[in-house]
């Protein structure tokens, strides 16, 4: 099966906090130029920071954009089922390929609860659903057997693995390589190839923002049999994530690192990280020791 290569999509902002779809368009090509598919309002993309309408739209914006010359799956997770499933239906509308959901946050749910809500979900729409597992953020932990359960729904498709713990990760592609029909795609950037090795369908990558064309190389030389070309390009994607997320929380370094390279992509919504001039000097010496300024 041919692995898949996805960013978790910034979105882009005006000066004023209002998104600045045309230049997360902009975002969205340099994507496509690289090899990349596109996963909209995740963590990385400030989903959490934006209102409903705004998803549906910025949705709408990325398909666009898109015209079909790469799959393009939205995050709908919210704390609630009874949302979850009106973004969802949304999405639906548009013409997404893939739906992911990540797991409720502030809510603290039992296993039977998690089973629950991703059931509903799944029965609400036709586009296919992707199990969405983060626990640092969501403090709610999709249990690899919970995981097995839901395989078997005719329309859950995956389950992306943020977890950052590759003996979870393991234990999800046993799933994956159990149940045909069922992809398991890495979140963790420094386990990409480990990954693709053991079966993943590919890898949902945040740090693909700001090295596009070293996420797809990992990528494109595993699915042409080149395994010494995409460990070297996993050992510079793995030394990049090491030394930029030395400097701060990983999904604000991205934002940080991306706009010392782009202003366009603007700061993200408070009360997130804002520019700091000593910060964003140490963000530049990485920029320049990979060359990528």
């Amino acid at each position: 099966m041919t692995k898949e290569a996805y960013v978790a999509l910034v979105t882009c902002f005006n000066d004023d906090e209002t998104l600045n779809y045309e230049a997360t368009r902009a975002q969205v090509r340099r994507q496509i130029d690289a090899g990349n598919n596109i996963l909209a309002a995740g963590t990385n993309g400030d989903f959490s920071a934006l209102t409903f309408e705004e998803k549906v739209k910025l949705t709408a914006e990325v398909v666009d954009e898109v015209k079909g010359r790469c799959k393009v799956i939205v995050n709908a997770g919210m704390p609630a089922t009874f949302e979850t499933v009106k973004l969802a239906k949304e999405f639906d509308k548009i013409g997404v390929d893939g739906i992911a959901v990540i797991t409720p946050f502030f809510i603290a749910c039992t296993q039977d609860g998690l089973e629950r809500h991703y059931l509903t979900v799944a029965d609400s729409v036709d586009t296919p659903i992707y199990l969405y597992d983060i626990p640092a953020r969501t403090q709610n932990h999709i249990e690899p057997a919970t995981a097995r359960k839901l395989s078997a729904h005719p329309n859950i498709a995956g389950i992306k693995d943020s977890g950052g713990q590759q003996e979870t990760l393991s234990e999800y592609l046993k799933v994956g390589n159990e149940v045909e029909g069922f992809g398991v795609y890495s979140g963790p950037d420094h386990l990409v190839h480990w990954a693709l090795q053991n079966g993943a369908a590919g890898a949902i990558s945040g740090l693909g923002n700001v090295l596009p064309h070293v996420l797809a190389k990992i990528i494109s030389c595993f699915n042409a049999g080149d395994e010494e070309g995409a460990a070297a390009a996993q050992v510079t994607y793995g030394n990049f994530r090491k030394d930029l997320y030395a400097l701060g929380f990983p999904p604000a370094m991205v934002k940080r690192a991306l706009w010392v390279m782009d202003k366009s992509v603007g700061a993200s919504r408070q009360p997130a990280l804002l520019p700091d001039p000593a910060q964003d000097k140490q963000v530049e010496a990485v920029l320049k020791k990979y060359e990528l300024i």
